[in-house]
């Protein structure tokens, strides 16, 4: 797990948990700041994971081409 993906994670709980304070205050705004912290979180989090995969497509052809150097 990289760092987008851990500040992903974090800040769509920290979004959950606004949410749910909004929610259970009735008060809207801070309920739709906790729906909108936890979508970046989100998408902060799939960031890191596109990240992750394509470094280790990288790292997985570098593999397959020194195979073809020996």
């Amino acid at each position: 797990m990289n760092k987008d993906q851990v500040r992903g994670k974090v800040e769509n709980l920290k979004g959950r948990a606004k949410e749910a304070a909004g929610s259970l205050t009735g008060n809207k705004e801070t309920q739709a700041e906790g729906t909108v912290e936890r979508i970046k979180g989100a998408v902060r989090e799939k960031v890191g994971q596109i990240k992750s995969d394509t470094a280790r497509k990288i790292d997985s052809s570098a593999d397959d081409d020194e195979d073809l150097d020996e």
